[in-house]
């Protein structure tokens, strides 16, 4: 699968180019209100079965107190301006770094209202690690890619969802985005930037990736803390330590010579979404919204651990989908001090 070269340091953009089959790409809306009392993402997206007889454009809403939505829309109802990269409309509605626009509605639901944000704070882009995915973006043919496209901004503006008017002003936001073929067999996504200390934002995610003939179990995280991204992956020389997960929490340790990270992942009432699967959205993700993430963030000295920040994160966004414990299983006792 070819992606247009120039849009690989734009993650942000349209990846798919002319791609019309086997593909699938979302971009992904968390806001969280002022009070941290109610959350509401939005999924945009596009969708071509295997065989590309069968596409469609998409809008997800989910909401953490709820049911999660699918609004379906023939392909030709989605764009992206080939002016802006970072804007796209499916159906009358449209999403860009600056806000979003809803016009949804079908038989069964409604969703309108408008959002404005403030500046992004994205994932570093760098001309050999243009993104999250480091030098793995440059690989081609790979099951999913990912980006992080605002690890936290603020949020005004409201929704009304089924005629209840929800307020967004004061509140923070998040984006990131996924394009490729399907999503892993099993993986684990936790994402909350509503910490008492504010700008403060973590993401991680652990995946078993297919390589080649066979795979590896992959992790990438990042805690924006301070005005400083604290970067762990694969590609950075970081490992998973422990890995502990049940039907709605994990316990994991990453880190490498110099720092490392600890996280306790609670996830809250689960919602269905729907999820790619050969580029069909045919499969199911069951995601969290208004969970909890504890967080140690350590450096190490001399091969001493200190402490940089400990705290917990609110409002969470949580997925655990370690079918069969393919990410494995190494326990973590009580971890550090």
């Amino acid at each position: 699968m070819a992606f247009p070269l120039g849009k690989i340091w734009t993650p942000a953009a349209y990846q798919g180019g002319q791609v019309t089959k086997r593909y699938f790409e979302g971009w992904y809306y968390k806001q969280v209100d002022a009070s941290a009392s109610r959350v509401v993402s939005l999924i945009p997206g596009i969708s071509y079965s295997p065989d590309g007889a069968l596409k469609h454009a998409f809008v997800q809403v989910v909401p953490s107190d709820g049911e999660a939505h699918y609004f379906s829309f023939p392909a030709e109802e989605f764009g992206a301006d080939p002016d802006d990269p970072f804007t796209i409309h499916v159906g009358g509605s449209s999403f860009s770094r600056e806000g979003v626009t809803l016009a949804l509605s079908d038989d069964e639901r409604s969703v309108s209202g408008e959002l404005r944000f403030g500046p992004w704070r994205p994932w570093p882009v760098k001309p050999l690690s243009p993104g999250i995915m480091g030098p793995f973006r440059f690989v081609p043919g790979m099951e999913t890619y990912h980006g992080v496209l605002s690890m936290d901004h603020a949020v005004s503006g409201y929704l009304i969802i089924d005629g209840e008017r929800i307020d967004f002003d004061g509140g923070r936001g998040y984006t990131e985005k996924d394009w490729g073929r399907s999503f892993p067999s099993s993986w684990i996504w936790a994402q909350s930037n509503n910490f008492d200390t504010p700008a403060t934002s973590i993401m991680l995610s652990v995946a078993k990736i297919p390589w080649m003939t066979g795979s590896f179990i992959g992790s990438i995280a990042g805690v924006l803390h301070d005005g400083r991204l604290h970067r762990f992956a694969t590609y950075t020389g970081s490992r998973i330590r422990c890995i502990e997960t049940g039907a709605n929490g994990a316990h994991l340790i990453v880190g490498d010579r110099r720092q490392e990270l600890e996280v306790h992942v609670t996830g809250h009432d689960t919602l269905i979404l729907k999820s790619p699967v050969l580029g069909a959205m045919d499969g199911h993700d069951a995601e969290s919204l208004g969970g909890t993430i504890d967080v140690t963030l350590r450096s190490i000295r001399g091969g001493r651990p200190e402490v940089l920040f400990r705290g917990t994160g609110r409002q969470a966004g949580v997925e655990i989908m370690n079918h069969n414990d393919e990410l494995g299983r190494v326990l973590c006792g009580q971890g550090r001090s």
